[in-house]
């Protein structure tokens, strides 16, 4: 009987021995998008399609918690997510990374990537926009035709009485429907971005040319600072787009602007504001990047029905936009990791 024991008692030790020499791997960067096409390489791409085959992130991990395999490079420093499109998905694809025990992502920087809809009174198609804010939409609802004559839409603030209230009361039932970012963080990866030459395509230029009266709209692909409104909703037109306008004013107590519209920011905030208070996630490296591949409101003289239904011809040079721009960020900050990784770059 005392053999069997000393005999369970090493295999025990030995166990606990090789679990112990299994380390997390030391994330740096961890490049998130929010859907893919069909694979990862080799096809039409979607938002993580440029990333698998650029960053030369070969090796497909397993990802049980979330909806696509995770990827990573040779080294293991750099680690790539699909999260699934809405909120829902942002979400518990976001909690089920962070809690994953085979990374240690407490000094990794995060950018949050992927096409969007761009304000034409902000940027154009193919522009791309890094956030100092990301703004959720929650909000009471009745159906416009039910709103007194002077309301500019039938969405309104949780505990208000009408559209544009001159503030909002803080959260009670919800937790927030505003998520600051590191703005010295979003400023420094405009200043390494904002002169880059992104790329521009015929048919796209020609679409944009219709945006008379929107002189952004009509220009070239650039890159702003501007905000990102996260909703469920895949609203479009020019009442749902003034809406936008005053939800994120609101919401920042005029220190945003919106600039793009999508469905999973908000989603990714709240996770990475529970991992960071459970010390898993540093809150001040995360990076928001949208690109837009549709406006949101349609050209004089169609309408929104047509506008939203129509395919979106700017979707491939959105892709590419949040390529350039996120990767000259990141090869930046990877590059320099005897500094990056205790300094936050513009801090």
């Amino acid at each position: 009987m005392r053999i069997r024991l000393h005999a369970v008692a090493l295999l025990f030790l030995l166990a606990s021995a090789a679990t112990a020499q299994v380390k997390p791997w030391p994330i740096r960067a961890v490049i998130v998008a929010t859907f893919e096409i069909g694979n990862d390489t080799g096809d039409a791409p979607g938002e993580f399609q440029f990333w698998a085959e650029r960053e030369h992130l070969d090796e497909v991990v397993e990802f049980p918690g979330g909806v696509h395999p995770l990827r990573t490079n040779k080294d293991h420093t750099v680690l790539g997510m699909v999260s699934g499109t809405t909120l829902v998905n942002a979400t518990a694809s976001m909690m089920a990374l962070g809690l994953d025990p085979r990374f240690d992502l407490t000094h990794a920087y995060w950018l949050l990537n992927g096409i969007a809809g761009v304000d034409p009174k902000v940027a154009s198609m193919g522009s791309a926009a890094w956030a100092s804010f990301v703004i959720n939409d929650v909000a009471r609802e009745i159906d416009a035709r039910d709103a007194p004559a002077d309301w500019p839409y039938g969405f309104f603030p949780v505990d208000a009485h009408s559209p544009t209230p001159a503030a909002v009361r803080p959260a009670g039932w919800f937790r927030s429907n505003s998520y600051p970012l590191n703005a010295k963080l979003a400023a420094w990866a405009f200043a390494q971005t904002k002169d880059l030459k992104l790329g521009d395509d015929p048919k796209v230029a020609a679409y944009r040319a219709e945006y008379t009266g929107y002189p952004n709209a009509v220009r070239p692909p650039f890159v702003v600072m501007g905000d990102s409104f996260a909703s469920d909703y895949f609203w479009h037109g020019k009442v749902m787009t003034e809406f936008a306008r005053n939800w994120v004013r609101l919401y920042t107590e005029g220190k945003g602007e919106f600039a793009m519209t999508d469905m999973e920011d908000s989603g990714f905030m709240e996770a990475i504001e529970r991992l960071a208070a459970m010390h898993r996630v540093d809150a001040n490296r995360v990076m928001v990047l949208r690109t837009g591949s549709n406006y949101t409101e349609p050209r004089p003289g169609h309408t929104a029905v047509e506008s939203v239904t129509e395919s979106h011809p700017g979707t491939r040079l959105a892709l590419e936009s949040a390529w350039l721009c996120g990767s000259t960020v990141l090869h930046w900050i990877i590059s320099h990791w005897d500094t990056t990784a205790t300094v936050i770059p513009g801090s």
